[in-house]
């Protein structure tokens, strides 16, 4: 077969190393603005739906801009459409922290652009992030078991613990269901995935409904444990739930307890849940990607930390409320060997005499994609800048503020909290109809000085649902004068309402 010629190749124009320097530091100084005047902006996004779309040429320039033009654009079209998530009068969802120290990390390995899927395709990547989860299970008081350096026994069996990082603690939870699946079905050969049943509480986030539908658990072998009172898992009703399911033939495979959920900061009884899923031998996920921070004060995990022992995994989220940029989110587990099961497939061309050995970790067999980023570097660049004192001053400013809003809360007599304070998340709504606190943040919403959510909790008397205000505190830059600004807001909007 003939190809016609291949014409002379037109200079790329890739940026010089000086031009790099240059540009770098303006944007660098853009960046260090921002994270000095968000304070000032308003905190929810101002446009209309295709309004930024709009802003964009319909197709890509042919020859490149000049760098006046790119960066003039991160005022023109970027900034109108952002909601503001490090404003410190963010309250809508739970925090996305984002500091100096992380986003420096990530320049840094923006530029080493390592791919880090087995130990032999970059080292640094594969023992600073085992070193530094270590560092971390340490720092939360978790049990040993997790450490990668942990031998543990169970059933006749050795486990190996360990840490990782995910994407998402989504991802997590989907990586743990796979092994749990994978080990029920090596316990019992010939258990269909059609007979196999997942639990969690009607309060859990619906990321775990999403992971059974993607691990092929059908929709009606999903369990939605009933909760109560205070909207944590009832373990009786789940003890009850999963006898009956192991009467009519199925078998309990994978139960996901919640440490603080999105919905009201509820903790689910995980020592009363791991009991019981030891005895019907079921994988325990403990999903503590809000609270899970807070277990850096010992103060705190007596709570938090309770039953964790019996726990075969466990993840919380350091870029929601612990100072590290999105996406890092931490993943330990009792038996590595459950994941590692579930998960490897070693083609020819992956081959190396390292990873034959089994002389060291391949965190591309403790994950859904293949490829990984140096993701590591950041948590340890904020580990080793705040320090742990840091980390628990951190926190317990949050807490105290927390308790600040609820106070204020409580000495107005319009208002109702449907939920008890949960560290720094307070739940709370007008008394009466739904529709006067739905009118109430929307009407807050609008001012664009704040940003607040809602959520919809069952009465514990009546069962009827209502209409509730979420206000998690988190940001990096909130401080008590923020909390008081939004209160007055609230107060003011409540008035009309």
């Amino acid at each position: 077969m003939t190809t016609p010629p291949t014409p002379s190749p037109t200079p790329v124009p890739h940026m010089t190393p000086d031009q790099f320097r240059e540009v770098g530091r303006r944007v660098v100084d853009w960046i260090a603005d921002y994270m000095d005047r968000v304070k000032g902006l308003p905190v929810r996004a101002g446009v209309e739906p295709g309004q930024v779309a709009s802003m964009l040429p319909g197709h890509a320039p042919a020859k490149g801009e000049g760098w006046d033009t790119i960066l003039a654009d991160l005022e023109r079209v970027v900034l109108p459409g952002i909601t503001h998530w490090q404003s410190p009068r963010f309250f809508g969802y739970f925090p996305c922290n984002t500091t100096g120290p992380a986003i420096l990390a990530d320049m840094v390995s923006s530029a080493l652009n390592a791919q880090g899927m087995m130990w032999s395709t970059s080292p640094a990547v594969t023992e600073i992030e085992t070193r530094v989860l270590d560092w971390l299970a340490d720092i939360l008081g978790l049990p040993d078991k997790f450490r990668s350096d942990a031998q543990t026994t169970r059933d006749g069996r050795t486990l190996r613990g360990g840490g990782v990082i995910q994407g998402t603690a989504s991802e997590s939870s989907l990586v743990c269901l796979l092994a749990a699946r994978a080990r029920a079905a090596r316990a019992l050969p010939g258990l269909s995935i059609d007979a196999m049943t997942v639990y969690t509480s009607t309060q859990a986030h619906s990321s775990i409904a999403k992971d059974a539908r993607v691990a092929g658990i059908a929709e009606r072998n999903l369990r939605l444990v009933p909760t109560r009172a205070d909207f944590s898992m009832d373990p009786d009703a789940l003890a009850r739930m999963m006898r009956e399911d192991t009467e009519r033939g199925l078998t309990p495979v994978f139960v996901c307890a919640t440490v603080g959920t999105t919905s009201s900061g509820a903790i689910d009884p995980v020592r009363a849940i791991g009991t019981i899923c030891r005895e019907r031998g079921a994988w325990l996920h403990v999903d503590a990607a809000y609270a899970g921070a807070a277990s850096v004060c010992p103060e705190f995990r007596p709570v938090l930390n309770d039953g964790l022992d019996l726990a075969d995994s466990y993840v919380f989220n350091p870029h929601k409320w612990l100072l590290t940029t999105f996406d890092c989110s931490t993943l330990w587990v009792e038996s590595r060997e459950a994941i590692i099961d579930a998960l490897s497939i070693t083609p020819e061309y992956l081959r190396n005499a390292a990873s034959d050995a089994g002389s060291v970790i391949d965190y591309r067999d403790w994950q859904i994609p293949l490829g990984r980023r140096f993701r590591s570097l950041k948590l340890w660049f904020v580990l080793r800048h705040y320090g742990v004192e840091g980390l628990r001053s951190y926190i317990r400013e949050h807490v105290r503020l927390g308790e600040l809003l609820e106070g204020l809360v409580d000495a107005d007599d319009r208002f109702e909290r449907p939920a008890d304070r949960c560290l720094s998340l307070v739940t709370f709504r007008l008394k009466g109809a739904d529709a006067r606190s739905k009118a109430l943040m929307e009407r807050v919403n609008a001012t664009r000085e704040a940003f607040l959510s809602h959520t919809v909790l069952p009465d514990p008397e009546t069962s009827e649902s209502r209409y509730t205000i979420r206000m998690a505190i988190g940001a990096v830059g909130v401080g008590e004068e923020d909390i008081r600004r939004t209160w007055a807001i609230i107060a003011r909007e409540a008035g009309n309402v």
